[in-house]
């Protein structure tokens, strides 16, 4: 191999080790929520270089949330098997260098979102990045099992982002949206720490499946999967919303309550709980009821 190849090699390799940082799946999710917020402020298509604006920034604050997150839990993420291959626990990078990368992105996020978009998008955009870094990583996540309810509110933040961008201010629809992704987060994080318990419990996280019986965490499931559905639903007399919005997420709604129904009698019954069922049902509901809060302002009923 020629000193070129290995030089591109390498270059090839850090780049992915600091888009491995930014944990760009949870980027994505995040983002879903933010375009459809947008169109459903704008009661139309928004402008698209504020669109971009948005969605650049938003990534750039999710980014350097989830660099510092990594540095955080550096140590805990070494005694977990599905984390043993983040970059700094493989020493790709640098503890200083990630620090140095999460202040960077953001910095550029909060630029970014003041320069381009609303100054309100922009504080939104630093307060979540403190809330996941200070409140959910430094305080909450390794000393309660409320951790996941109370430290998802920063995941709720894009929401609040995408429609101060286009307005300017924050509405009832924005904070409706807000609760729904609030009560969201919960059962759609539990199943995955159910799945992973004995990786939480080895490195001492207080998960609601690490210091709760199955059938508990079933329940719990259960209550917020409903409370989301319904909180889903109050944007429809309030926004307000039509046919389609209402149709998704009484369908889809309705099949994430039923897998948390299912893993609950797994649990009872003492089967193989299967809890990535609700996971990814969970995933994909929270996807089509935005694309659908983004598509049913554009039709013409």
């Amino acid at each position: 191999m020629t000193t070129h190849a290995v030089s591109s090699a390498t270059t090839t390799s850090v780049v992915r080790s600091y888009v491995a940082l930014t944990k760009p799946r949870v980027i994505e999710l995040l983002l879903v929520t933010t375009v459809p917020v947008m169109v459903l402020a704008e009661r139309g298509l928004p402008n698209l270089w504020l669109v971009a604006a948005t969605v650049v920034g938003g990534a750039l604050s999710a980014g350097s949330a989830n660099a510092f997150n990594m540095v955080i839990d550096k140590d805990i993420d070494t005694l977990m098997g599905r984390t043993q291959l983040r970059p700094l626990v493989t020493g790709a990078i640098t503890p200083r260098a990630a620090l140095l990368f999460a202040s960077l992105l953001a910095v550029g996020s909060v630029a970014l979102l003041w320069v381009f978009t609303t100054p309100l998008a922009a504080l939104l955009s630093f307060a979540a990045i403190g809330f996941y870094v200070v409140i959910y990583t430094l305080w909450l996540k390794r000393r309660s099992e409320q951790n996941i309810i109370w430290g998802g509110i920063a995941g709720c933040f894009p929401v609040l982002i995408g429609w101060a961008a286009v307005t300017g201010d924050l509405s009832v629809e924005a904070w409706i949206l807000f609760l729904v992704v609030f009560l969201w987060t919960p059962p759609h994080y539990w199943p995955l720490s159910m799945k992973y318990r004995e990786d939480y419990d080895n490195a001492d996280v207080p998960m609601l499946a690490v210091v709760r019986t199955a059938p508990v965490v079933g329940v719990q499931v259960i209550l917020y999967a409903w409370a989301t559905v319904a909180a889903s639903l109050l944007l429809v007399p309030l926004a307000p919303m039509g046919v389609l919005y209402t149709t998704v997420a009484l369908v889809t709604g309705g099949w994430f309550i039923f897998e948390s129904h299912r893993l609950y009698a797994r649990s009872l019954a003492g089967e193989d709980m299967k809890p990535m069922k609700v996971f990814g049902a969970s995933i994909s509901y929270l996807s089509l009821l935005f694309v659908s809060v983004g598509v049913d302002p554009l039709l013409p009923w």
